[in-house]
């Protein structure tokens, strides 16, 4: 299953930091980050709980760049 979200993140640099974490969060299959529509596309493991991963994958972006945010919908 694939979803976007909505990101906030103030530079490119920033972007690729929160992508190459959100790849390694577990439940993550991959994720791409688009600094210029300001979105995040993440795919997942199957058996995994959509929400709880992306709970994570929020913290995990927030230890490497704590001023980004992730609209969870």
């Amino acid at each position: 299953m694939k979803k976007t979200y909505k990101i906030e993140v103030d530079c490119a640099n920033c972007a690729n930091k929160m992508e190459n974490v959100a790849k390694k969060t577990e439940g993550v299959k991959n994720a791409v980050v688009n600094f210029m529509t300001l979105k995040m596309t993440v795919e997942f493991e199957d058996g995994y709980d959509v929400k709880e991963v992306m709970q994570n994958v929020l913290k995990n972006c927030k230890k490497v760049e704590d001023d980004c945010e992730i609209y969870l919908k």
